[in-house]
């Protein structure tokens, strides 16, 4: 790396990102310190991407550090907590340009200055492997108040924010692996994919009205079955209900098997919206204190074997893959 090397990035890129928290120390020290506000607790969660895996080698390189990091604070938002600050592991291939580190630093700069958040530590390394980018993220909860996956009761209804698939259709336009849509719909499930919105504005809502919560990262149908079993109940999800953009409506229209394609868009995942458990007394409140983010009810949580069980216009329909795993 030419411009002086690793310690010299770190200092001119990275080291500033860190400016505001006092506890970070510059990225000067070997650690850093974080006080919570007095009657919270911290919220930790840590995401790995790799490339090739979570996105493709040539991306740009500031989206991918956004992508870095909204994964992780859509975690953060599923707990109902606050986002705070991150820290950062970076495996860089071997032949790595200056371009790219300073394409990543850009995006960093960028991002964490859109969600308020701060760097206040980690590694970076190379090594003959792909790009690996590896954050952890710290948000503060009111004491015991974390929202978990496994509060869900027998009854509550299941919730989702926002629209699901087009995350799936924007990776499918990235890898050419479906026939287009027209350019808007396409501008707009590629910036869903590359650009996921972390649902931060909800952590107070969440935390006063939902039971259960986890984003929407593997697949909804796999996501749910997270809450489900965490919470030793089924949840039974109506696939004919799951809330469509006019993207994925497009898409869906021209699909041969309707039933199927409804299950790649309710399997697909990378969508980081929000899968709910909330009491059906609850469901007014939540959505007047969802800051404006739409909320569909798409199912019920109910005794029985624990796991995701889904129907198509009234029958149940069989689920060969309800999301992604690594292995």
């Amino acid at each position: 790396m030419s411009a002086g090397g690793e310690f010299d990035y770190i200092a001119r890129r990275l080291a500033p990102l860190s400016a505001g928290w006092p506890g970070a120390a510059g990225l000067k020290d070997d650690g850093a310190l974080i006080t919570p506000a007095p009657g919270y607790e911290l919220a930790v969660t840590a995401d790995t991407l790799v490339a090739g895996v979570h996105f493709l080698a040539d991306e740009d390189p500031a989206v991918t550090a956004g992508r870095a990091l909204r994964v992780n604070l859509s975690d953060l938002a599923a707990m109902g907590a606050q986002a705070r600050a991150y820290m950062l592991a970076i495996v860089w291939p071997k032949d790595a340009s200056d371009g790219l580190r300073e394409g990543f630093a850009d995006g960093l700069e960028r991002e964490q200055a859109h969600f308020g958040v701060h760097l206040i530590g980690g590694d970076t390394t190379s090594g003959p492997g792909p790009w690996t980018i590896s954050v952890t993220a710290f948000g503060e909860v009111p004491a015991g108040r974390a929202v978990r996956r496994s509060g869900a009761r027998d009854g509550d209804l299941a919730v989702v924010t926002g629209t699901i698939g087009d995350a799936w259709l924007g990776l499918q336009a990235e890898l050419k692996a479906r026939p287009a849509l027209d350019a808007a719909h396409e501008r707009f499930v590629q910036e869903r994919f590359t650009r996921p919105e972390p649902r931060l504005a909800l952590a107070e809502a969440l935390r006063e009205h939902a039971r259960a919560a986890i984003d929407v990262s593997d697949g909804l149908i796999a996501d749910l079955s997270h809450i489900a079993r965490a919470s030793g109940l089924g949840v039974r999800m109506e696939l004919d209900r799951i809330p469509l953009s006019p993207a994925a409506e497009a898409w869906l229209a021209a699909q041969a098997d309707p039933l199927r394609a409804r299950m790649q868009l309710a399997s697909g995942g990378d969508d980081y919206e929000l899968a709910m458990a909330v009491a059906p007394g609850a469901l007014d409140a939540l959505t007047a204190g969802s800051g404006g983010a739409p909320l569909t009810v798409i199912g019920r949580f109910e005794a029985g074997p624990p796991d995701a069980s889904v129907t198509w216009r009234g029958e149940p329909a069989p689920v060969e893959h309800g999301g992604f795993t690594h292995f």
